[in-house]
């Protein structure tokens, strides 16, 4: 999950407020005091902090709960509104919207895209930006060897003439110098970008207000992508540094992979912090990595009783395809920290053996997998690098599962729900 210690450190605040017999003054200064120690500790601004948690102490104590509200969830609300509003209101590029992760990003809607490698200070970058477009299939211009920015750029406009959208990947660090900030702005001018996007390190903590500050009045940042994450980076420093800006993060960087560039929205981003969940999140991962119609065909087999090995499989690969199962537990309301990091691993390891013991099975198997006696688990073990133990785990998660569904697809109202919401009313709904 994104910022951990954060999120449990306010999650826990938030529990103080549910396992109170009442709200009063001590409480509600004590949990600020407790949001305030968090944000502190996960390196956000220290103004901010302060500013945030009085924020907090002030509506909490002496706004009235609106009508329906107890006071326990006015708090709690004070709070997520009050997180909220300190990264700004989501936007979206205007898709002239890390940049490996950008240019897949655009690539995706159906854009061409060419990038720019104008960092010539750094040894390899263009090599390691070349090798991204690679990955992507995407076309990178660059000089190696010519130490001129404004030249490199130059000519990649010109060889990008016809291209949809230019990503100029200029030269950037912790410490911006004198020879940076001068060659950012000479860049700005030549470019005139639609969009000047800042890429803060999640680990720069709390110098990533002065490197967001210096990097706008250089450049005039319209946008902030922040990355890693996923990793032990404290996060809240890169986090607060909109507030130097002004600009929105529009993009966070999730993971190591070119996918792992997620859509930022305050209130959603907030909402799992607290653990209230994303299930909106959830159904667009689910739309981009999954194929609508196989989707559809699936969820009809079954529903209609066909449940084998294929199905399970096909069902492994979509939930492989949406992303690590730690992140998607955080985005399911209530989940945020309850299971432990060490049990995820493992089902996540467990997961990728299942599909590896498939692909040792014969397509009789997988449609019939009564079949699979004793000496046929012992070849599919054998076959996939597995113990006989772990096939047979397979079997009972798969008849278990099998079990689950039968009862789904025997309540036939739930049945007609499901199948309406698939545009199927119209299919054969015998029991």
């Amino acid at each position: 999950m994104v910022l951990d210690s954060l999120g449990n450190a306010l999650r826990n605040a938030l529990r103080k407020i549910g396992g109170a017999s009442h709200v009063d003054e001590a409480l509600i200064k004590d949990v600020v005091r407790d949001i305030q120690r968090a944000l502190l500790q996960a390196d956000v601004n220290v103004q901010l902090a302060l500013t945030l948690s009085k924020a907090v102490e002030r509506r909490a104590l002496g706004d009235k709960p609106p009508a329906g509200m107890s006071p326990r969830e006015h708090v709690i609300h004070v709070i997520y509104e009050e997180l909220v509003k300190i990264l700004g209101k989501p936007r979206d590029l205007p898709i002239k919207p890390e940049i490996g992760k950008l240019a897949n990003y655009i690539h995706k809607r159906g854009l061409t895209v060419g990038m720019v490698a104008a960092d010539v200070h750094r040894p390899a970058a263009y090599d390691q930006l070349k090798q991204l477009g690679e990955q992507l299939g995407l076309p990178v211009f660059g000089l190696p060897g010519e130490k001129r920015a404004g030249f490199v750029v130059r000519k990649g406009l010109e060889h990008f003439a016809d291209t949809q959208i230019v990503i100029v990947d200029s030269a950037g660090r912790h410490a911006l110098d004198d020879d940076l900030i001068a060659e950012i702005k000479a860049l700005a001018k030549l470019v005139n970008p639609d969009e000047t996007i800042l890429v803060l390190d999640a680990s720069t903590g709390q110098q990533a207000g002065p490197e967001a500050k210096a990097f706008h009045e250089a450049a005039g940042v319209t946008a902030v992508i922040v990355t890693k994450l996923d990793g032990t980076a404290k996060g809240g420093g890169a986090l607060s540094a909109v507030a130097e800006t002004g600009a929105p993060i529009v993009f966070l960087g999730t993971g190591e992979h070119l996918e792992d560039l997620e859509k930022f929205e305050p209130p959603r981003f907030i909402s799992r912090l607290l653990g209230m969940g994303d299930l909106e999140s959830i159904l667009e991962k689910a739309q981009e990595a999954i194929d609508e119609k196989e989707a559809e065909e699936l969820t009809k087999q079954m529903l209609s009783g066909k449940r084998d090995l294929h199905v399970f499989e096909k069902q492994l690969g979509m939930l492989g395809k949406m992303g690590s199962l730690d992140k998607l537990m955080g985005a399911f309301p209530g989940m945020a920290g309850r299971v432990k990091d060490e049990d995820l691993a493992t089902t996540q390891v467990r997961l990728k053996k299942f599909k590896v013991i498939l692909t040792s099975m014969t397509d009789e198997e997988k449609t019939d997998p009564k079949l699979i006696k004793s000496s046929r688990v012992v070849r599919i073990a054998r076959g996939s690098g597995t113990h006989p133990r772990e096939v047979k785990e397979l079997l009972k998660h798969f008849n278990m599962s099998r079990k689950a569904v039968k009862g789904l697809a025997g309540n036939r109202k739930m049945r007609k729900q499901l199948m309406k919401q698939l545009g199927a009313a119209g299919m054969d709904m015998k029991d």
